[in-house]
């Protein structure tokens, strides 16, 4: 028997993609897949999903349960470069928009994206109850508030498959009027504090997080940060209750994909063994963003969205003062968000013409060009799940600049510790960052040292194998008998299957020393920590 896992997700690469998410459904199931289990991604048709996919074909009509009740059906194909199945809610009323996936082109959200995605949920629980042709899954797993009210209404079908609730980022929970609970298929059993209700209001990632059977989070450090009042974001206590079924699995990247080794979008490739390509790499990066070509310039990329959450405020203070400190120092700037961030961002650029370049979007093979050809990472956050641009950065002898948060403290190897891979600085002020980076351009100027720094990152391992073990774990323990078992066969270690994810790269060290995790407060005179019972593994 091959055991079969139904995920449920807003997004998934290269179909559709606003940040990290859509890499992380997408590598995990790829990973999965290798493994031998048997993996289908339900992601809502976008235009851009049906153009992408492989294979598509329409398979049958559905009634999601919830939503605004339009016709709606499944198609049936593959995602482009794996063997994963990809199942697609295909509803013109709902999905075929301009904008991005959630915001209009003024960037306004879409006002039905209560219904958008309870409508996709809605397809996963008739999915999970055998009401299509798709195989029943044997564990469905929801990632995000989008696909939180999923595990809720596999219940109110009486499904008893189990379910798994992601949180990705807990700062977005799908909140919307509880006036729209009808609509949305939420019962009245569930309109209470111990349900879907969020001061008087729905709130999927809730619904997620009371109705599935596993809670996981995708860094250890975010899970013990999200039990705290500061970044719990309202829902500190309701994870502490449920600490039982909460569980810390790190996220990974794609190896193959982010690869300096083998990355078609480069002009030259390079390892952690032969690093001649790099400097190709800075020159094409410098024409790229308007800089002066100067292999002696020390490049700060900064590739995030430009928003408050991701410091990009601040940055462009400290940012700042180092151009006017350091006249070596260039910057390239590459991603959106706020408008007032990206007209800021770009009035630097103008004051600065030839040292600062700006690209307003996100272009994939700009991006990959930017951590291959920068020599150091800015990136800040005030809170940060897991973090994947300073781990594409270091797999590029990228050096990161990051803030001591969330997943970032796991993967982010201070200078002065053991197999150190960048900086991580406190604080959230000008001050604090513009530091971070001028110590940074000290150790820059001492090419030993730098050059251990990125040797260390490049060779660090971050690919999907180790989490995807853990995921198959958690799954097993879920099921029973048959299933249980074929789940518990695919957790066997297996070098083939680490080979396969790491095809074309040169082989990876493991870190040289156990990642540095937040003290856990353990029982004191006054009480029992919060974190005392939390699962990591």
């Amino acid at each position: 028997m091959k055991p079969n896992v139904l995920f449920v997700a807003a997004e998934a690469v290269p179909l559709a993609k606003t940040g990290g998410l859509g890499d992380a459904v997408s590598g995990l199931a790829n990973a999965l897949q290798l493994r031998g289990v048997d993996v289908t991604v339900l992601i809502p048709a976008y235009p851009r999903a049906i153009a992408a996919a492989v294979g598509l074909r329409k398979l049958c009509s559905i009634r999601p349960l919830a939503g605004d009740g339009s016709p709606a059906h499944l198609l049936l194909g593959r995602i482009p470069g794996s063997d994963v199945k990809l199942a697609l809610l295909d509803c013109e009323t709902l999905f075929k928009r301009s904008g991005n996936l959630y915001t209009d082109e003024a960037g306004c959200d879409f006002a039905d994206n209560d219904k958008r995605f309870a409508a996709l949920c809605g397809a996963a629980a008739q999915i999970a109850a055998g009401n299509t042709p798709l195989d029943v899954p044997h564990v469905v797993h929801a990632h995000d508030w989008h696909a939180g009210l999923t595990p809720m209404l596999m219940q109110q079908l009486g499904v008893t498959t189990p379910s798994v609730q992601t949180i990705h980022n807990l700062a977005f929970q799908g909140v919307f009027p509880m006036d729209q609970a009808d609509i949305l298929g939420v019962p009245a059993s569930a309109r209470h504090a111990g349900g879907v209700e969020f001061w008087g209001k729905i709130s999927y990632l809730k619904a997620g997080i009371n109705y599935a059977d596993r809670i996981t989070t995708v860094s250890r450090s975010y899970a013990r940060e999200v039990l705290t009042t500061r970044f719990g974001n309202g829902l500190d206590g309701l994870l502490r209750q449920q600490r039982d079924k909460f569980r810390a699995i790190p996220n990974g990247i794609d190896a193959q994909i982010w690869n300096p080794a083998s990355d078609t979008h480069l002009p030259k490739n390079f390892s952690a063994g032969e690093r001649h390509g790099k400097s190709v790499c800075k020159q094409a990066l410098q024409s790229a963003f308007g800089l002066a070509v100067k292999s002696d310039a020390t490049l700060i990329s900064h590739g995030s969205r430009l928003t408050s959450q991701k410091m990009a405020d601040i940055a462009i203070g400290a940012l700042s003062l180092i151009l006017a400190e350091n006249k070596q120092v260039q910057v390239a700037v590459l991603g959106c968000g706020d408008l007032q961030i990206e007209n800021d961002f770009k009035a630097l650029a103008a004051l600065h013409p030839g040292r600062v370049g700006v690209h307003i979007g996100y272009d994939e093979a700009l991006a990959h060009l930017l951590h291959a050809g920068a020599d150091m990472l800015l990136h800040g956050s005030r809170f940060e799940p897991f973090g994947l641009t300073p781990v594409y950065a270091m797999r590029y002898g990228t050096v990161p600049i990051v803030s001591r948060v969330g997943g970032m403290m796991d993967t982010v190897r201070d200078l002065g510790t053991a197999g150190a891979t960048g900086f991580l600085f406190d604080g959230e002020q000008i001050s604090d960052m513009a530091r971070a980076i001028r110590r940074a351009l000290q150790v820059f100027g001492q090419p030993t040292l730098w050059q251990t720094l990125q040797s260390n990152g490049m060779r660090a391992e971050f690919s999907w194998a180790s989490p995807a073990k853990e995921y198959v774990s958690m799954y097993g323990r879920l099921t029973s008998g048959a299933i249980q078992q074929a789940f518990l066969n695919t957790a066997v270690e297996d070098k083939a299957i680490l080979t396969a994810l790491l095809q074309n790269t040169e082989p990876l060290a493991r870190k040289p020393a156990k990642a540095p995790r937040a003290p856990i407060v353990r029982k004191q005179a006054v009480g029992k920590s919060v974190f005392a019972d939390l699962k990591l593994a």
